[in-house]
């Protein structure tokens, strides 16, 4: 090839594998007007939402969701359900039939839109399941705003998922993933998922949304209320005036969040409390002798927070409500649906903690779960497991608070129905493998990562990419880079066997054989991930040696680790299977050796790491 060609050629090939741009976000700002017929369960909704486009791309088309039309006899998500049986959600069928088939009439999901305007001038418009394609009548061009204005109205569907009226706790209404909801457009293209069960994604926004329904009402909602006095629940001597259907106006703002959930029952009662340096929290509930332990809740929330603030980056919202309502628990922004009647204390704090340990990662990181459940279920296990850990200390010492997490991936992997985390969320073919998938392999990633570059590094991994990217919308790749800027290593392989692969991690003490000054140890590689292996040994009188074996592909080694000071020996080649270290100790000196004494490695056959000297 000449000179000229070449140039040409290396010119172009640059200019095609470049990332292109810099990075951007779109951006949308709603008004709402919403008239509740409490007693039918549907209320009439008009809109306007001013839409920046701030991508480089000119958009002809936009993409709203209406999650509702999901819950109804024959959707795709009933059809996935039926398809599923029984290894799907347990929350969507019965012995495996879809409880979505028997929905009647009267109670299926619907949002029919009336029509929809692009600066006053009718649009287009097809619905495609839960997903509405909208024509344009003029393109929206890069770095521009456009308005739409729409008129529907909805039908609350019977509570099945997350959603809907009269859930199993008598809760009259909750009302989420409610509203005609634009999708979110990226440098992947418009994230136009179908709803089947599994969760959202959605552009940062500003909301102005009024709740007209019967005065005896009291609404729970993620924002802020801006009429107190004139509703029921808030204040003590509030000034209610209905109007003449009865009905009162809820005022609520939110700015900067991925969504606007909320809830209305005539029994609610709410109760608040400011932690310091933290936002205002409410409790919205029907208070019984069945949420009784409501009431001793507090000082664990206000922990929470405090803790959450303090490892991870500070919560950015005024206020957070955690609202009874819904099927389980499902977080939206600044609040969350919970079911209330829980069976003990440290259950309804375990569900308080990691539905609001959701506010960090679905809602401020706000990470595509559609594409990738793992980051927002794993990190936010990984914060719950840690914090559950010092507000309720197990009876018995643990070396970790992960050990149970790591057992329970142990136990699932040898059941052989393993599934990749990096598979989109509604994907799974088996509702268990998404959950292992996406919550303990997520969880997971982190401990294991931990104990490659060292806790003290991780932490420092987790606070720089709050900082860099709290607001925005990260993904692994933007994770990644910080944490081997952070730690110094090369850390891709490990990230495309744990969550692209569903190889594990199996090593093994082989042989040990004594000499008269030193002993020496054969450890083995029968796994299919390799990893740097920290080894020790618990001396005759009772101290801990430790060595850190590094593993080539990180090419820098772990400097340092809460779990004591380490030799760090020879590094050991991912493509060997065995490996020899000799320790200057002889039997007589040692208790017992093996690898990773801190159990934080997700090793799939433990029972083989150590040794008992006698």
């Amino acid at each position: 090839m000449n000179k000229s060609l070449l140039f040409i050629f290396s010119f172009f090939f640059a200019l095609f594998s470049a990332q292109k741009g810099p990075y951007y976000q779109q951006r949308a700002e709603y008004k709402m007007d919403i008239d509740v017929d409490a007693k039918n369960f549907t209320y009439n909704g008009q809109q306007t939402l001013k839409y920046t486009n701030n991508s480089p791309d000119e958009l002809d088309v936009v993409y709203f969701h209406l999650y509702w039309n999901a819950f109804k006899p024959g959707s795709m998500m009933d059809q996935r359900v039926a398809s599923q049986g029984k290894n799907g959600d347990s929350r969507l069928q019965i012995n495996g039939v879809s409880r979505l088939a028997s929905i009647p009439k009267s109670e299926e999901g619907a949002q029919n839109i009336h029509w929809i305007k692009q600066n006053g001038k009718n649009l287009k418009f097809e619905i495609q399941e839960t997903i509405m394609k909208v024509y344009l009548d003029t393109p929206i061009k890069a770095n521009s705003t456009t308005t739409f204005t729409m008129e529907w109205d909805a039908v609350i569907p019977m509570q099945i998922r997350r959603s809907g009226r009269n859930n199993r706790e008598g809760v009259d209404m909750t009302v989420t993933q409610w509203y005609p909801k634009i999708a979110e457009y990226d440098y992947d293209g418009w994230a136009t998922f179908d709803y089947i069960g599994r969760e959202f994604h959605a552009p940062f926004s500003d909301f102005e949304v009024n709740i007209k329904i019967d005065k005896n009402y009291v609404v729970g909602a993620g924002g802020t209320l801006e009429n107190p006095f004139e509703v029921k629940g808030y204040e003590t001597k509030p000034s209610i005036k209905a109007d003449k259907n009865n009905k009162v106006t809820w005022r609520w703002t939110a700015k900067n969040m991925l969504d606007f959930a909320w809830a209305a029952d005539r029994d609610y009662i709410v109760e608040s409390f400011v932690i310091l340096d933290g936002p205002k929290v409410y409790f919205v509930y029907q208070k019984s002798d069945k949420t009784k332990y409501w009431s001793e809740a507090k000082p664990y929330v206000t922990k929470f927070f405090q803790l959450m603030n303090a490892t991870y980056g500070r919560y950015v919202y005024p206020s957070y409500s955690f609202i009874q309502g819904g099927d389980g628990g499902m977080e939206y922004g600044m609040c969350t649906m919970i079911l209330g009647e829980a069976k003990s204390l440290e259950g309804l704090i375990g569900l308080m903690v990691h539905e609001g340990g959701h506010s960090w990662n679905q809602q401020i990181m706000a990470y595509n779960e559609s594409v990738r459940p793992w980051m927002d279920e794993g990190f936010t296990s990984y914060y719950d497991d840690m914090i559950m850990y010092q507000l309720f200390p197990p009876a018995t010492a643990k070396p970790n608070p992960f050990t149970e997490s790591i057992e329970g991936y142990r136990r699932f992997v040898k059941r052989g129905i393993e599934e990749q985390a990096g598979w989109l969320g509604d994907h799974h073919d088996n509702g268990s493998a998404y959950s292992v998938a996406s919550y303990t392999k997520g969880e997971l990633f982190l401990v294991q990562l931990g104990y490659i570059m060292g806790e003290e590094n991780l932490s420092t991994v987790m606070k720089e990419f709050y900082k860099e990217w709290n607001l925005k919308h990260p993904t692994d790749r933007d994770f990644m880079h910080i944490a081997q800027k952070v730690s110094g290593m090369d850390l891709t392989w490990f990230h495309h066997y744990w969550i692209n692969t569903t190889k594990t991690i199996d090593y093994a003490v082989k042989d040990v054989k004594y000499d008269e000054n030193s002993t020496t140890i054969t450890l083995e590689n029968k796994g299919t991930i390799p990893m740097p292996v920290d080894f020790s040994i618990l001396t005759s009188d009772k101290k801990v040696v430790n060595y850190q074996i590094p593993l080539n592909m990180t090419h820098t080694w772990k400097s340092k680790d809460i779990y004591g000071d380490f030799k760090t020996m020879n590094y050991w080649p991912w493509t060997q299977k065995e490996y020899t270290l000799t320790i200057p100790y002889n039997k007589s000196q040692i208790s017992a050796l093996g690898i990773d004494f801190s159990q934080r490695l997700a090793d799939i056959n433990p029972e083989d790491n150590f040794v008992e000297v006698k």
